[in-house]
């Protein structure tokens, strides 16, 4: 039985590590080689794509960090969950709700859709 609780929180750790050799480290342990990541602005694939885009979104949001929203649920291969982004200590300002597809316990896709961004 998948452990959707654990999936979403090691999703979490991803998208906040700053090390570049740890965060391509969680990739290989969590995701599939041909991973695809997609939301409405971003999307990478494999490895190199994933870690390229987490890098750019770390780097336009130096100071917020990801957290989970609400319980992770799901069943069989596919997970869906909830996250915020946005400095610690204060509610989220951007906030998401992603869809994970496993293969063998690893991500194998992720679709994103964002639920609350703040006005351009």
């Amino acid at each position: 039985m998948t452990d959707h609780a654990t999936i979403a929180r090691r999703y979490i750790e991803l998208w906040n590590e700053r090390t570049p050799s740890r965060r391509r480290e969680l990739l290989s342990e969590s995701w599939t080689a041909d991973a695809r990541y997609i939301d409405p602005l971003i999307s990478g694939d494999g490895h190199e794509g994933v870690d390229a885009l987490i890098a750019g979104v770390q780097q336009k949001f130096p100071d917020f960090r990801f957290k989970l929203l609400g319980e992770p649920n799901g069943f069989g291969d596919h997970v869906r969950f909830s996250w915020g982004l946005g400095p610690d200590g204060v509610d989220s300002p951007i906030k998401g709700t992603d869809f994970a597809v496993l293969k063998e316990g690893r991500i194998r896709s992720i679709t994103g859709f964002l639920d609350q961004v703040p006005g351009a």
